[in-house]
Parts: C-alpha cells; structure tokens; sequence
C-alpha cells in the first residue's frame, strides 16, 4: 500500500468527507457536505471521481483537485440513500434507497437510466462482477436479482421471514453470494457455474454476531469474509472450501462499527465507527496499525482504492 497510490476516504454524520493520507493517518482534504448526513461514498475505478451517497440526493466530487463543489449531482431519489456503487468501466453508477427503489444512473449525463422499484427500503445494492446484473437486499428480508439485460428481477431469496438483510457481497469470480442480517446471522449460497444464479445452492449459515451486523465483505482473493457489527467487533472468517470458520475478531472500536473496505492485496482492512475514527488493521496479526480521527461524529461509510492504474 505504497500511499502515492491509494486513495482512502471516510464520511459520515458530521456532514464532512476526508481523504487521508493511508500511512501517515494524516487528512488531506475536507469537502464539506452540509446539505445532508452521508450514508455511503465509492471511489471510481479509475480514481477520478468520489460518489457520495445522503438524503436524498447523490453527489459527485473531483477526487484529484481541491475543488470542493460537486461536479454532478444525480436527482430522482425521494429517502436517504443507502447503496452506492461504480460499474467496473465507471461508465455508470448503482444506488439503491429507503424510497423502495434502485437506481442506475449515466455518469455523464446524470439521468436515470433504470429504475427498479421493491416495495420495501432497500439496504443493499451490489454489482454483479459479470456487470449485467444487480443483487439487493431490503428491509422485509428478501434478497433480489436484477438482470440488466432482461431487465427485471429474476431470482429471489429470503434467508429468514421479516429479518431485514442489511447487506450482500460477492465473490470477485461470481462462485458466492453472501448476505448477512440484523440478527447477526450470515448466510452462503455457491453457484453452480460461476456467476449463473439458476443454480444456487445454500452451502452454510453462520450465527456471526449476537446483534445487528452492519455490513459483510468478501475479499478481493475470496478467502476471507469480514463481517462488522453493532457489538464493536469486526470478525474474519475464513471461505476456504466454504468453511466460514472464525480466524479473528477485530476489537478497538468503542462504538457501532458501520462499513469495512478490505485493501487489494486483501492484506489490509479499514473500518469507520459511531465512535468517530476510522482505522487500519493488519489482518496477519489483527493489530491497528493506524487511526483516522477528525470526524466529529460516526464514521458510517469508508472508501478505499489503492490498485495501481
């Protein structure tokens, strides 16, 4: 993580985003967002823009200047919104929000280019690495496939009746979807063929955490998953042959731990927590090796790109 090449970037309920010098903990840079909390931000893929997600709109900042306004804002959304992501290319963005709706939404020319509409707060939108579908999750526990091309839903799944799934992952080949719910538990289907949700097969449920996890992360090398709770902890465990066995329990945080962002390598994990900071660990001997502090309020979203272009 040479830090010439790594932008890391934290947000949450003072209304700031700080950009940080990953080694050093220093912040470089504060844009002030005063209009709304923010609930999620992403970086694109090629380290351009920082897309930042609050209530109701979604805004879009020059990652490389100090020009604090935003280039692009992306109106339609009528709640918070709580899921944000770049398409590999970065020709377009995911959003997802507690109106009941998915967005997809033309980098440039801000306009809505797809609306799904769930009927229930949606927590979670991830893309598919194959990038023509969208997985979700909402807040009546059912966790959907959105095919792009088809354009429509077309699988469902619900882990647990009336338990709001807070968040999905996936592998980087396609192999696993992982989803993780407000009563701690995390559960694991494999595909058939990679990728091909016709073929799903539910191969493990973890009992992860005793209270709500906030987020679930699979690694960029599939080995891990990092899971981060309301207890304060974050846990690693292990996805080698589908295992899902706990290797490590993160502790420090004094809060609610809200978001986790693994680094490329997978060798490294940033944090943001209700106890103001974000941090860096270590994952081979779980050790902070950097705090993060300066916001005034819970950290709830953490960015972090540090892949050579």
């Amino acid at each position: 993580m040479a830090d010439g090449q790594v932008l890391l970037a934290t947000a949450g309920y003072d209304h700031t985003i700080r950009f940080w010098e990953a080694l050093s903990g220093i912040c470089v840079r504060t844009i002030q967002h005063t209009e709304s909390v923010l609930n999620r931000i992403a970086i694109s893929p090629d380290k351009r823009f920082l897309a930042a997600a609050g209530n109701p709109h979604v805004r879009l900042y020059d990652a490389q200047t100090t020009n604090g306004n935003p280039i692009t804002s992306f109106e339609g959304h009528s709640g918070n919104v709580t899921a944000l992501g770049f398409q590999s290319a970065g020709r377009w963005i995911v959003t997802g929000s507690e109106d009941g709706s998915i967005k997809i939404w033309d980098i440039r020319s801000p306009n809505v280019q797809r609306d799904y509409q769930l009927k229930a707060p949606v927590t979670d939108v991830i893309i598919h690495p194959n990038q023509g579908e969208l997985v979700s999750c909402d807040q009546n526990g059912t966790i959907k496939v959105w095919d792009l091309g088809e354009n429509k839903c077309t699988h469902e799944l619900v882990p647990e009746e009336d338990v709001p799934v807070r968040s999905v992952s996936m592998a980087i080949d396609g192999s696993l979807l992982v989803a993780a719910n407000n009563k701690g538990n995390v559960y694991v289907w494999k595909t058939k063929n990679k990728g091909d949700f016709t073929d799903l097969e539910a191969v493990k449920q973890v009992s992860a955490h005793n209270t709500y996890i906030t987020k679930c992360l699979l690694s960029p090398d599939t080995r891990s998953l990092a899971t981060c709770s309301a207890d304060h902890t974050v846990k690693i465990w292990s996805s080698i042959d589908h295992g899902f066995e706990l290797e490590k329990t993160l502790k420090g945080h004094t809060k609610w731990v809200w978001d986790v962002a693994f680094s490329a390598d997978s060798a490294y994990l940033v944090t943001g927590s209700s106890d103001n900071s974000a941090r860096l660990w270590d994952l081979s001997n779980s050790d902070t090796i950097r705090h993060y502090n300066g916001h005034q309020k819970a950290v709830v979203c953490v960015a972090l790109h540090d892949i050579s272009i």
